[in-house]
């Protein structure tokens, strides 16, 4: 067996070859700006060439399996065992070789909104915002809420937080848009199922070596107290930020540290990363879907169906891909999706189907 397409090793090992006599001039790391993107696709690249290393020798490992098989050797749970394991392993490399945008690397600040639906869809949006906390957790990443709106019964009405770890705008792309949740409603005396919606964004955070002009000029910035679940957790000091930088309308937002001084610090480094997004969409409007995902908030935008009545099943409405495990998604287990969605925009092929589309 071998693997081509996307672990197409001969391509990768050219692409090294150009690299490494970059590396050995002498003023290769004077520039870090210059040097630190090559020194990562670099570490992309041999990466790629030993992980395909690696699905050939267990390839390889299998195929003795069988050949044991053949000899009379009770191998079968070896041989379901190491075929579940390599494809699990093989859809991870995959998901890794598939993430060579140019700001894929980087961090991510994400953005949740409720929508239509009131109380409920505000409900779903805490339920969204544990889901991806506990998908941080599993990938051993780090969050950090630094803004939140409560809902006015219960659940949020938006939230913002920010996630730290290897790759992780890349994969958090994936869940851009409209999610759908289908349930009998908690909120609901008769018991009736409803249907609610929130919103997905998701921005890279910039490095600081990339430079974003942000005139003082543009800028109001207010301060209020920041709001709370109420008794020791309310602060009694005006020390959340709201920035709001006039040319564009961005409004950014933080109240998660007791310091102004912080908060602050914190809304201007989400500001920059909004604006770096903002420049970039403008450059890339016929192409980039970002935007037209932040349409209507309710019937027909979803890009992923989450119903746990009449039936449970959570869908992707893009890649077709379809989890009969709600309870799990709903837990963090987004790995399968983020990977349908990655391998859907590179090669247009559907969950489940081994053909391009045209």
């Amino acid at each position: 067996m071998a693997f081509g397409g996307i672990f197409d090793s001969a391509a990768k090992k050219s692409e090294l070859e150009k690299i490494e006599p970059l590396l050995a001039a002498p003023d290769f790391w004077n520039d870090s700006s210059k040097s630190q993107p090559i020194m990562r696709q670099r570490k992309r690249l041999v990466e790629s060439i030993d992980a395909e290393k690696e699905l050939s020798r267990r390839v390889a490992d299998l195929e003795a399996f069988f050949e044991l098989g053949r000899e009379g050797e009770t191998v079968e749970d070896e041989i379901e065992s190491e075929m579940k394991s390599l494809e699990e392993r093989a859809d991870e490399i995959e998901t890794e070789a598939l993430l060579s945008g140019e700001n894929d690397h980087c961090n991510a600040i994400v953005v949740l909104h409720s929508g239509a639906g009131g109380t409920e869809s505000q409900d779903w949006t805490e339920m969204l915002l544990r889901m991806y906390l506990r998908w941080v957790e599993r990938k051993g990443f780090k969050a950090e809420l630094t803004d939140s709106l409560p809902g006015d019964e219960a659940g949020l009405k938006s939230a913002t937080f920010t996630i730290a770890g290897e790759n992780v705008y890349g994969l958090m792309r994936s869940e851009i848009g409209v999610h759908r949740l289908v349930r009998i409603s908690p909120f609901d005396s008769a018991a009736r199922r409803h249907t609610t919606f929130a919103s997905v964004f998701v921005y890279p955070e910039i490095d600081d070596q990339i430079i974003v002009e942000i005139r003082p000029d543009d800028l109001r910035i207010d301060t209020y107290r920041a709001g709370g679940a109420g008794g020791q957790h309310v602060n009694m000091t005006d020390s959340a930020v709201r920035i709001t930088h006039g040319p564009t309308g961005i409004v950014v937002q933080c109240q998660n540290e007791r310091s102004q001084h912080k908060n602050k610090a914190t809304a201007m480094k989400m500001l920059k990363s909004r604006l770096y997004d903002f420049e970039m969409r403008k450059r890339q409007v016929e192409t980039d879907k970002l935007e037209a995902s932040k349409s209507d908030i309710n019937f027909g935008s979803q890009i992923r169906n989450y119903v746990l009545a009449p039936y449970r099943l959570v869908k992707d409405v893009r890649t077709k891909l379809e989890q009969g495990n709600v309870d799990r998604v709903l837990d963090g287990d987004l790995d399968p999706f983020m990977h349908a969605f990655l391998v859907f925009a590179k090669t247009g092929r559907l969950a489940g189907d081994d053909r391009e589309l045209d």
